[in-house]
């Protein structure tokens, strides 16, 4: 450990009691738990800022639920309707014989129909249909996500979303329980779904997981909580540091001057250099602190930037070429470059002594108030083309399989609301996510899929106020699965999710 970590530990250990503080008690249980666990595991948040439009991205398409999504979609100046299930492309310039509108690159009647899905467990029936059963789909651009969940390694979360308890429409209409703060607020929703609070959170709940299991990762704790989208609450702990890793060809930041080993044609001089900026014998106490935070990070930077270069890493496999369904033009994907660098920090784990480590990326782009049909579908295929890749660049890490030890989720800070604005959607609430990896319970729906449909036509839908659905499953019940997964005790995912204990299901079973 490092020497700031390792006073912390101690610090916590010996002042540990009932009464606590939970920020000591994580510690100390990190430091017990860094005696154990040879293996590695990892988790991977892929958050989608801006609020993706769950009801185009996982779709019931039973005949009953069906009918209601096509008729409130299929309105407006842009129509944002799907095509059902099994219905071929209209060539651009042709006109579609279901819509009798004119196909062109950016419209649902060029992609063809949305991509059927078989769950292995059968959803119930909602109140208030007709249905027999219940059929899905995925988005007509996400056909390599199909692909893993017919083959068990992706699963689904229906209707996830920030809640402070169980809310039923009749709740939230009288307003007569608690509700998040802020709802619909891009910032602070991102925040709650990160931190379980709103904007100006300090730590989150990736950021806690870390705390406790930095014990086990030796001499490098700095490692991990890794973000390669920037400062991210989720990762921010109460002892734990995000490292911020660049996606380019040297991950790390090299200060000029310490990069090689001459300087002006100096040996001496590097050295120079560096002493000068991390001299700590200073009078003044930010500067003293802010030098010793750059020395670390430049000790940090040489350490990342020397395991990148080991034949386990740079034989991780190279994200490959993301092509825009609707321009048909090659262009870069973000979301996989950042997922190439996560795989090659995996790959980079054995030699830097690293067991667990918690992983922030992100995409943006997703508040599509307006010209959604050519805004999200793009998003929608860049998260399954990045997704697919990252499974396929963690079957072969060093002549290892990885997929079983990472897990990957998805996260947003709402879904959108099922009725049209003309081009686009708004604000909502609960929303479905994808959960990937060798040890999801993969090819499978979890949680309750709701009522799909707006309060027309003397159609009174259980879970929809206002073209939003009412979330029936937490951000808290999502978190607190998946750090059981990772070795988070009972006792610590009561202190890390406060809220847990209000809801029936600890543990959704995807893992």
């Amino acid at each position: 450990m490092d020497r700031r970590h390792l006073l912390r530990l101690g610090g916590a250990m010996s002042v540990l009691g009932a009464g606590a503080p939970f920020a000591l008690q994580l510690a100390a249980a990190g430091s017990a738990a860094g005696q154990s666990a040879p293996d590695y595991k990892a988790l991977v948040c892929i958050f989608l800022f801006g609020g993706n439009d769950a009801h185009n991205t996982v779709l019931a398409t039973d005949t009953d639920t069906w009918g209601r999504y096509f008729a409130t979609r299929n309105t407006g100046a842009d129509p944002i309707a799907l095509m059902p299930p099994g219905t071929p492309p209209v060539a651009v310039g042709q006109t579609s014989s279901l819509t009798g509108r004119v196909a062109a690159a950016n419209t649902p009647e060029a992609w063809g129909g949305v991509l059927p899905i078989t769950p292995i467990t059968s959803q119930p029936i909602p109140a208030g249909t007709n249905a027999s059963a219940r059929t899905f789909a995925l988005h007509p651009f996400m056909g390599p996500l199909q692909s893993l969940f017919s083959q068990g390694r992706l699963a689904i979360l229906a209707n996830v979303g920030t809640l402070i308890q169980p809310t039923t429409k009749t709740q939230y209409q009288a307003r007569s329980v608690p509700l998040p703060t802020s709802l619909f607020s891009h910032n602070d929703q991102q925040s709650t779904w990160q931190a379980l609070s709103t904007e100006g959170a300090r730590t989150g709940w990736g950021g806690k997981f870390a705390d406790l299991v930095a014990g086990m990762n030796g001499g490098n704790t700095l490692f991990t909580a890794v973000s390669t989208a920037g400062n991210a609450v989720f990762l921010s702990g109460q002892s734990v540091v995000q490292y911020q890793l660049s996606t380019g060809a040297q991950p790390a930041v090299v200060i000029t001057g310490q990069s090689g080993n001459t300087l002006f044609g100096s040996s001496l001089a590097p050295s120079r250099v560096r002493d000068l900026i991390t001299d700590t014998n200073l009078t003044n106490n930010f500067a003293a602190d802010y030098s010793t935070v750059v020395a670390r990070s430049i000790t940090a930077s040489s350490t990342i930037n020397g395991a990148f270069t080991q034949g386990a890493v740079t034989g991780v496999q190279a994200a490959p070429a993301y092509t825009n369904p609707i321009s048909g033009q090659t262009e870069a994907n973000s979301l996989a470059l950042q997922l190439q660098t996560v795989a090659r920090m995996i790959a980079a784990g054995p030699g830097l002594g690293v067991r667990r480590q918690v992983f922030f990326v992100s995409l943006g782009g997703w508040d599509t108030h307006d010209f959604q049909n050519t805004t999200q579908p793009n998003l929608l295929a860049k998260v399954a083309h990045a997704m697919a890749y990252f499974d396929t660049a963690l079957s072969n890490v060093g002549g290892i399989d990885r997929r079983a030890q990472v897990t990957t989720f998805t996260a947003s800070d709402f879904s959108r609301t099922i009725t049209t604005n003309g081009d686009g959607t708004d604000h909502a609430w609960g929303g479905h996510h994808f959960i990937m990896g060798g040890a999801v319970k993969g090819r499978d729906i979890y949680g309750q899929f709701p009522t799909i449909g707006p309060d027309v036509g003397g159609f009174n839908n259980p879970d929809n106020i206002s073209g939003y659905q009412i979330p029936t499953t937490s951000v808290d019940q999502y978190g607190a699965t998946l750090g059981r997964w990772f070795g988070v005790s009972e006792t610590d995912l009561d202190l890390i999710f406060p809220r847990l204990s209000g809801f029936r299901s600890r543990n959704l079973g995807f893992l």
